[in-house]
């Protein structure tokens, strides 16, 4: 009997409430490779936790990671969820910040065979009347394709996109793998250059009034609005313009992970496991234990306890790791108000996944061929408006009756992600935002009917734009909800794929508030490193990275890794 097999035997006794000795406890859980003691314990094993096990790991310390699901990887998921051999990156597909992420060259991730598809053409928004919309990686491409609806947005967008570029790599890339400062701290240090005075004039705007200041057609504005929105910006709201910045600049740079986004959660594994480290699954954390005002471990929810010497880590959201495993009577009132306080986002994903017997082939590529090699495609809005009436509809809980969404074809530049029974067959995705309340309350989407006509409706949309995808041609749908993410990922509460909103108040050095935006919190001992921290969410890995340079330098753990150039001259450069 493998050690799983163990294990859950032991779990199916205690649930029929047959007694089971401590030794034959024990015996499951040496069978399952984990001790009672370890230096370091990592709650959830979603990127920020695998990098921050890897980094420790590699230093010498004896880190386990416990996952309470039966897999690893948080949103980095690779399932054949249509038919055999069609691959389906099920949460994360889009990797913005791989040139900026410290972990990639760290732990020299490329010749482990961590390697990214990066399209020439990254995205296409096709029109009803036949125009097609192209963001290239080469600037002059776009400009292009710009200047058919405006040639004074071609010149626009090329002095904006020089302005990005400068930005991301002078300022706003090195910050996000530096620890978060206080606003009342940075705006001076950003006052003090002319880069720095332009990104904090603008981070004070609305996305919409920065997109707006620069183009004047529609359809560029289109465009431009929702690349610097969909990832969970409001249009309307001040004071996260930097993030603004952010998406617009990145948004040339969405790449595909060759063989799909599991890769890189088995390739980190592996790493902690190379370096003596343990990723342990079904060990599902109920408490962490503190005392005299200390993290000494933690117990799982069949009451075994681990106990970790030196530090205790935890990537999972700010209700579960403070209200929950903590407890409010080892923390401040005023603490425990804050984190009753946080906020999830009014929005989630509405995902189909599809199987096809042919790649798309969109009516918009009889002029340019290039278009059905796009990375991205943006589809369903024609106007500004139709963006923010959708936007809107979300926050009432209405699922629009306009869809509108972003739709990629993976296996277009990656085959071995659907090799299929047959030579030309394809994966599909249509992702659009959608509320998690709805009428009929959350569980609405459970139905296999609701969520079918959903998937539906966007399909025929698809349609609208690759006829050739008629019904004959797609071969499977699995629609996939919101509810279904809260389900599975139980950190992103009400599907909140980033564990909260992008908002001022949940930004910057208050993510998650201003206790813990350094990773360190009120529990000595107790860090903090998931998507509810500062930088934020999305397989950017920044949470994980400054965890793990926190609990280093509390430690007294001796690094191996280096700070990246960027970091060092931004510092040098006086603008961190």
């Amino acid at each position: 009997m493998d050690h799983l097999m163990v294990f859950r035997s032991t779990r199916a006794l205690e649930r029929y409430g047959m007694k089971v000795s401590e030794e034959g406890s024990a015996l499951a859980r040496r069978k399952m490779e984990l001790d009672e003691k370890y230096d370091v314990i990592v709650i959830g094993s979603g990127p920020n936790g695998l990098a921050i096990g890897a980094y420790l790991a590699k230093a010498g310390v004896k880190v386990a990671v416990l996952e309470a699901r039966t897999e690893t990887g948080g949103g980095l998921q690779t399932e054949a969820i249509t038919l055999p051999d069609f691959w389906h990156n099920t949460h994360s597909i889009y990797h913005m910040m791989v040139d900026y992420a410290p972990v990639y060259p760290d732990f020299k991730l490329e010749e482990r065979n961590i390697r990214y598809i990066w399209p020439d053409l990254q995205f296409a928004m096709p029109l009803r009347d036949g125009r097609c919309l192209c963001l290239y990686k080469d600037v002059e491409k776009t400009c292009n394709s710009i200047a058919q609806f405006s040639k004074s947005d071609a010149e626009a967008y090329r002095e904006f996109r020089a302005k990005l570029d400068r930005y991301m790599e002078e300022f706003l890339g090195p910050a996000t793998y530096s620890p978060a400062v206080p606003i009342l701290e940075q705006l001076p240090i950003l006052e003090s250059s002319e880069i720095g005075r332009e990104i904090a004039t603008i981070a004070e705007k609305p996305a919409l009034e920065i997109v707006n200041d620069i183009f004047e057609s529609e359809q560029v504005r289109t465009m431009m609005l929702y690349l610097a929105c969909h990832w969970g910006i409001e249009y309307d709201a001040s004071g996260v313009g930097y993030m603004t910045l952010i998406n617009l600049s990145r948004s040339t740079n969405y790449r595909l992970l060759e063989r799909g986004s599991h890769v890189l959660n088995a390739e980190l594994n592996k790493l902690i496991h190379e370096d003596g480290g343990r990723v342990v699954m079904k060990c599902l954390v109920s408490k962490i234990i503190v005392k005299d005002g200390v993290a000494t471990g933690v117990e799982l929810d069949d009451g075994t306890v681990v106990e970790a010497t030196r530090a205790v880590v935890s990537t999972v959201d700010p209700h579960q790791t403070f209200l929950k495993m903590v407890g409010e009577q080892n923390l401040d009132r005023d603490f425990v108000d804050m984190i009753e306080n946080w906020q999830w986002e009014d929005w989630s994903l509405f995902t189909a996944h599809l199987a096809l017997d042919e790649p798309p082939h969109f009516k918009a590529a009889e002029s340019n061929p290039d278009i059905d090699k796009a990375c991205v495609y943006i589809l369903g809005y024609e106007t500004q408006q139709d963006l923010i009436d959708h936007w809107e509809a979300i926050k009432k809980g209405e699922i629009t009756d306009k869809p509108g969404f972003n739709a990629c074809f993976p296996s277009v530049h990656d085959p071995t992600q659907s090799p299929g029974f047959k030579a030309g067959q394809c994966t599909g995705l249509i992702s659009e935002m959608a509320p998690y309340n709805i009428p009929g309350g959350s569980e609405a989407w459970l139905s296999y009917k609701f969520r079918e006509e959903v998937a539906e409706k966007r399909i025929a949309v698809l349609r609208e734009y690759a006829p050739n995808l008629t019904p004959d041609k797609v071969l499977w749908v699995t629609a996939l909800t919101p509810t279904d993410t809260a389900n599975k990922l139980i950190d992103m509460v009400e599907g909140s794929i980033k564990q909260g909103a992008y908002s001022a108040l949940q930004m910057g050095y208050l993510r998650p508030n201003q206790e813990c935006s350094q990773n360190r919190t009120p529990v000595k001992n107790l860090y903090v490193g998931g998507s509810s921290c500062y930088p934020g969410g999305m397989i950017n890995f920044g949470p994980g990275y400054l965890a793990a340079n926190a609990v280093a330098e509390d430690l007294g753990i001796t690094k191996w890794w280096s700070e990246p150039p960027s970091i060092t001259k931004a510092r040098e450069a006086g603008l961190l």
